[in-house]
């Protein structure tokens, strides 16, 4: 891993090199509310019209999600360059009608990684876009303790 000085500590990313970098994945983690404490699953998902959209069944995530505020969280790291980047969409979940044309454009490219029945389709309507990219450090520049598995792998 080699740093790249020209990316300093952390930066904040625009708004649009965060759906660029959006765009680049699939996959993110979906924090929800369920009765009185947050959940979190993971989901994979795709950018359409500058909004995420992504499949599920029937459950917990569904009766959550839908009609409510959610934030979806995606991350990525080139261990070459030694860059990590993490975005954070925060909105409101709403259902599509799971008609011919949704099954058409979007059906085919959400690729859900569980079996079983996935046919509700939900969009995250944004109202916050947050982005921020960093230096991945050193795990003996955290400063703290190190476990044991984690200070055998680094001996």
């Amino acid at each position: 891993m080699t740093p790249d000085a020209s990316i300093p500590e952390t930066a904040q990313l625009p708004t649009e090199e965060c759906w660029r970098l959006l765009r680049g994945t699939s996959v993110g983690r979906l924090a929800v509310w369920v009765q009185d404490h947050p959940e979190i699953f993971p989901i994979n998902y795709k950018v359409h019209q500058e909004s995420l959209v992504f499949r599920t069944g029937a459950g917990t995530k569904l009766a959550s999600a839908l009609g409510n505020m959610v934030a979806l969280e995606a991350d990525g790291a080139d261990t070459d360059s030694g860059i990590a980047w993490s975005v954070v969409v925060k909105g409101s979940a709403t259902a599509l009608p799971n008609t011919p044309e949704v099954v058409a454009s979007l059906g085919h490219l959400l690729f859900p990684w569980e079996t079983g029945r996935k046919d509700h389709f939900l969009r995250i309507v944004p109202e916050e876009v947050s982005g921020r990219r960093f230096r991945i450090s050193a795990p003996l520049t955290w400063g703290g303790s190190l476990d044991e598995a984690t200070r055998a792998g680094l001996e």
